[in-house]
């Protein structure tokens, strides 16, 4: 794993939207498009508007969520609301190249297949993004992988509905797909974050967070959340 420590949210969020970019036109380059799930959270607001100031191929861009809540549309606990705000506000990406999850739909285990199934149109079969944008939770969760949630030891499928988690189920991306990723990139802010990034970067597989595969891994923090892991400067290495 690695890991670069920045001085604060503000540049955590201008740099991660640098390295999308860059993966982005390698992507496009080596494969004609480029497939990126994204995770909800305050940082990744700041990052995508940034990323529409950076050099992208655009027309080869497909974004995808890596989990949403159980809310009606345009409601302000859903990540769409911000995700599609934040791109179609600040960049030329079409539309119809953000794919949202269906969690209006009444049989959410048919809307998670089916989300599963629009993945695998873009990203082939098994589908493989080429970037994970993940965050990480006080609680050691990342996407809605949760503690003790069911949907932890869930290995046949792409795509799940959680049990529910402060006030609501959500739909989320599961292991299998996320550990299948080309390139995974954990954003991490704020003091609150300090002690689950120590266990991130210890692979302490108790927490949600530690199951996710670290060979492709790479984290983005603010001093804040690395704590006393390193100063600010060169890349540590795990």
């Amino acid at each position: 794993m690695n890991i670069q420590i920045f001085s604060d949210a503000d540049e955590v969020a201008a740099e991660a939207a640098k390295l999308i970019a860059m993966i982005a036109r390698q992507s496009v380059e080596e494969r004609g498009r480029f497939i990126l799930a994204v995770s909800g959270g305050r940082t990744p607001w700041q990052m995508l508007r940034v990323l529409g100031k950076e050099d992208v191929p655009w027309k080869s861009v497909h974004v995808f969520q890596v989990d949403e809540r159980i809310a009606p549309s345009g409601h302000p606990d859903r990540n769409l609301t911000q995700l599609r705000h934040c791109l179609l506000e600040n960049s030329p990406i079409s539309e119809h190249h953000i794919y949202a999850m269906p969690v209006e739909w009444n049989d959410l285990e048919f809307a998670a297949d089916e989300y599963a199934d629009l993945v695998s149109q873009q990203a082939g079969s098994p589908p493989i993004f080429d970037l994970v944008h993940l965050g990480l939770g006080i609680d050691g969760h990342t996407a809605s992988l949760i503690p003790e949630d069911r949907v932890l030891e869930i290995v046949d499928h792409d795509v799940a509905i959680t049990g529910i988690y402060q006030g609501r189920e959500r739909m989320t991306l599961t292991y299998p797909i996320i550990n299948r990723a080309r390139n995974i990139m954990w954003v991490i802010t704020g003091a609150e974050k300090a002690p689950m990034l120590k266990r991130l970067l210890d692979a302490d597989t108790s927490i949600p967070a530690g199951r996710i595969h670290q060979g492709k891994a790479f984290i983005l923090a603010d001093q804040d959340a690395a704590g006393d892991i390193s100063e600010i400067g060169p890349s540590r290495k795990t």
